[in-house]
């Protein structure tokens, strides 16, 4: 085994954002790893070449109680990572083995390994493993087929659809014969990507005009399911455009993540009850006894070159929080990832 490194890099949050965060809210700070030189027993040490950033870390900055526990206060935050072992005590793990894990945004990790999941580099790029093939990708899976209940015929929105998540959505749908998939995006350029690279039917830039106008105008003819990632003028126009018995999964609400006040809630609730619509909410974790038959297919649509990705990567660990505020402005097309 070679030298292990005296200290490691990680980012911390110092201070609990109020509105968008800003870089004095975190700091990168070092602590020591050589000591003691092996794991303890059942543990491994990873030194992490990827980590992931997402939008549901925003509401864990809050020292609110909700599905996870929020970040602690100068310490180390966590989040999807993928890493090679460098020292290992526990039974199943070698050294040079890749492992995905759940302790990111730090250069090594100590890892407790019934926490850690091998993964094979030459399937498919570790970056994948925290995208496509990771949580975000069964995110889609299982909020498409599971929670929105899709069926073949169905007309799919799709907001924020540029996103890790949402342009895994749309074109599940696609392949699985959905009549018409329409997304939204920030940019000229997103819509462009959607439509000519990834075959969504119809797209539109959301600061062009009401989203509400450029739906309709996209789909005459009514929505199924709406996979909302976005939330406020989204899902309001989204509820006028659902058909009798259409179905939303609320995935994310990202433009309101940062809000300051209440955030008023769609004007034309009413419309639930006339048209017997379902809004349901999305966890990934509810959904892991899909993880096999997820990995299988969307791993088969990988390779036939049915299904596509992309990934913005943030060079350098001291990169993680730009890497973040820039995910929370749209910066990204696809999943957004640290390379360490």
């Amino acid at each position: 085994m070679s030298a292990l490194p005296a200290s490691s890099r990680e980012w911390h949050l110092v201070a609990r954002p109020h509105g968008w965060p800003v870089p004095a809210d975190f700091a990168l700070r070092e602590t020591p790893v050589a000591e003691p030189a092996e794991p303890a027993e059942g543990r491994i040490l990873v030194r992490n070449k990827h980590f992931s950033v997402d939008p549901y870390m925003r509401g864990r900055m809050n020292d609110v109680k909700s599905y996870v526990p929020p970040f602690k206060l100068d310490h180390p935050m966590d989040g999807g990572a993928v890493g090679e072992v460098v020292a290992s005590n526990a039974e199943g793990f070698a050294v040079g083995d890749h492992v995905l894990h759940g302790l990111g945004w730090r250069e090594y990790a100590d890892v407790p390994a019934k926490h850690a999941t091998k993964v094979d580099p030459d399937l498919a790029p570790l970056s994948a493993y925290l995208g496509v093939l990771g949580m975000t990708g069964l995110t889609a899976y299982a909020g498409l087929f599971e929670v929105a209940s899709f069926k073949e015929g169905d007309a799919v929105f799709v907001s924020g659809a540029a996103g890790a998540v949402g342009s895994q959505v749309g074109q599940m749908a696609r392949i699985k014969g959905a009549s018409r998939v329409i997304g939204s995006a920030g940019s000229d350029e997103k819509v462009k990507w959607l439509v000519e690279e990834l075959g969504f039917d119809a797209a539109f830039n959301y600061k062009n005009g009401p989203v509400r106008d450029q739906l309709r105008e996209a789909a005459p003819d009514g929505i199924d399911v709406y996979f909302d990632n976005v939330g406020g003028d989204h899902l309001e126009a989204a509820i006028s455009s659902l058909n009798v018995h259409g179905r939303a999964t609320i995935c994310g609400m990202i433009a309101q993540y940062n809000d300051t006040e209440p955030t008023p809630g769609p004007r034309n609730m009413a419309l639930i009850i006339g048209k017997r619509l379902r809004l349901q909410g999305v966890l990934v974790g509810d959904h892991y006894d899909l993880q096999e038959q997820f990995v299988q297919e969307v791993g088969g649509w990988l390779a036939a070159g049915e299904l596509k990705h992309r990934e913005t990567f943030a060079e350098g660990i001291e990169n993680g929080v730009d890497a973040f505020l820039g995910l929370l402005r749209g910066d990204n097309t696809g999943k957004m990832i640290v390379t360490v």
